[in-house]
């Protein structure tokens, strides 16, 4: 369903969350069926001195910060690619690399380019209203021949989320490449705080707006569980973020894998783990199988 404009206005006038989470969980379903993915990532410094950690269980390994230079971040790269052992590396903000490639007096698909021949597979977000030139940069990603996790918001302007969301769904009707996009802010704005009405509200609209992106994603280390577990049902299908970490210390039934299946299930969908490549990693039987030979 591609909504009129009329359509959308009325819609981001309405106060009936539960009308407007029942359309986007419809558009959800249309598209993905009840399959929720979820990704666990191991996450490491951009800083080339900072130790490397990367669990058994990640399926995407993430350079986390901004790096001081563009040899520095290549740098870095090539020793998180080397200790990845084929795990999928991204890592960076692309707004970070514009100000990175701004600073050196290059070009942008130079620093990429350089960053893709270290060992870089992914860009791990592009902030939409953090970027100099969107349509640009994103593509120039495609073109340097990397990959682009997300489409992101670094912090919201208002309650009303509509401009930025028709920002996002028409700069993916030029650039075509959008995989997926995270609708709540990174950054809460103090002067605009949000509740958690405002929130879920955010990403049923985000499914409904930004129809041409084909996953709508919450931030699981981020939001927390129940918010993500909340989103899921008004539109969300992936999870960004769930720890790589197998800590079972405080019992099988709170470790990561468990606590994330759980929570997807309860919300009446099928966990499906993937990769940072968005390949399938275990589906919801596989998930269910090793569950129990792990009690």
């Amino acid at each position: 369903m591609t909504a009129t404009d009329q359509e959308l206005t009325r819609l981001a006038a309405s106060h009936d969350i539960i009308s407007l989470g029942a359309i986007a969980d419809g558009l959800r379903r249309q598209r993905h069926g009840t399959k929720t993915t979820f990704v666990r990532v191991a996450a490491v410094a951009a800083d080339p001195s900072a130790p490397i950690t990367i669990a058994p269980a990640a399926g995407e390994v993430r350079i986390v910060g901004e790096p001081a230079t563009r040899a520095a971040g290549a740098d870095r790269v090539v020793q998180v690619a080397a200790a990845a052992r084929g795990v999928a590396v991204s890592g960076f903000s692309l707004a970070d690399l514009e100000e990175l490639a701004a600073r050196e007096r290059i070009t942008l698909r130079a620093l990429l380019e350089q960053l893709r021949a270290a060992g870089l597979e992914i860009v791990a977000d592009a902030p939409v209203d953090r970027l100099r030139d969107a349509r640009r940069s994103i593509e120039e990603v495609n073109i340097a021949g990397l990959a682009l996790a997300r489409v992101t918001i670094h912090q919201s302007q208002s309650t009303d989320p509509m401009s930025q969301l028709k920002n996002v769904a028409d700069l993916q009707r030029t650039v075509s490449v959008i995989r997926a996009f995270a609708p709540l802010p990174r950054r809460v704005n103090p002067a605009v705080p949000t509740t958690g009405y405002d929130d879920i509200r955010r990403v049923a609209l985000a499914r409904i707006v930004v129809d041409n992106v084909p996953s709508i994603q919450v931030d699981w280390s981020l939001y927390g569980p129940k918010l993500a577990q909340v989103a899921l049902t008004v539109g969300a299908d992936d999870v960004d973020g769930v720890s790589a970490e197998d800590d079972v210390s405080k019992g099988f039934r709170r470790s990561p894998l468990e606590e994330i299946r759980r929570n997807i299930r309860a919300a009446g969908y099928e966990p499906v783990q993937r990769s940072g490549r968005w390949d399938v990693l275990r589906t919801a039987d596989e998930l269910t199988t090793q569950d129990e030979r792990s009690r």
